[in-house]
């Protein structure tokens, strides 16, 4: 059996990936903020493809709680195979960056960066502990969602690019660390996907796409970048590790 956790796993992306993983033979935990009943469809889906979920009300932003996280999701589905970082939060507003507050950038910072890496820090420690105690499976990966904008200028939402943009550097380190213990790490940047986060921007997106934008031509999906996640937690890409992996039509291609 093989176990899986997935940050901000009960919609958009997370949903997606979360039932990705499912079909991919994974016992999923979402660890999420949402109420347990928002994330009830989540939870049928995946007991629907056959495996067990189990769903956790928690902030990342709550780092004194992820080692007792990790041990409780270790207690019910076994030792974590694949932690997914999802979670996160855009700009309270989007706007010129000479008007952002400290309070969106704190806030992006508090759950997108800092949270994550001291979770993923938790997570690794646990997955070392588990190679030592002979209960590692074969193929163990991190995967952190980033953004297209990790790299491409967002100028009506700074503070999120900015820590997206550190979210790379942290996956580089991460791989770095853990590759010695046989932990693949990777970075997998959406472009625009179709999600609640990106509806706001639903129409300059649109104008976007239709003027030559995305080279694909269209917007991307949840389940799209579910399948991503899912190649690499089955161990497809098994020589690699430290690699950024575009989901995004395209859009990070420098074109003239």
């Amino acid at each position: 059996m093989a176990t899986a956790l997935v940050t901000g796993g009960s919609r958009g992306i997370g949903r997606a990936t979360s039932k990705a993983l499912a079909d991919a033979g994974f016992d999923v935990a979402i660890v999420s903020l949402e109420p347990p009943a928002q994330a009830a469809d989540c939870i049928a889906e995946i007991e629907a493809a056959g495996r067990t979920a189990i769903y956790l009300q928690r902030s990342i932003t709550d780092i004194d709680a992820h080692a007792t996280l990790v041990e409780a999701i270790c207690s019910r589905l076994g030792s974590i195979d694949c932690l997914v970082n999802n979670a996160g939060v855009t700009s309270l507003r989007r706007g010129d960056m000479l008007d952002l507050t400290a309070e969106s950038f704190d806030r992006s910072v508090g759950t997108n960066l800092r949270g994550t890496f001291f979770l993923t820090q938790a997570v690794a420690r646990g997955m070392i502990n588990a190679t030592s105690h002979g209960g590692a499976t074969t193929y163990r990966s991190i995967v952190t969602i980033t953004s297209a904008n990790a790299e491409i200028v967002g100028l009506d939402r700074a503070d999120y690019c900015i820590t997206k943009s550190a979210l790379s550097m942290m996956s580089k380190l991460f791989a770095a660390r853990l590759a010695a213990h046989v932990i693949h790490m990777f970075e997998l940047r959406p472009g625009i996907i179709r999600t609640d986060m990106t509806a706001p921007a639903t129409a300059t997106y649109d104008h976007f796409i239709e003027s030559d934008g995305v080279p694909l031509g269209r917007w991307g999906t949840p389940e799209e970048v579910g399948k991503a996640v899912a190649t690499i937690a089955l161990g497809l890409l098994p020589f690699a590790t430290g690699e950024v992996l575009n989901v995004g039509g395209g859009l990070h291609l420098h074109r003239v």
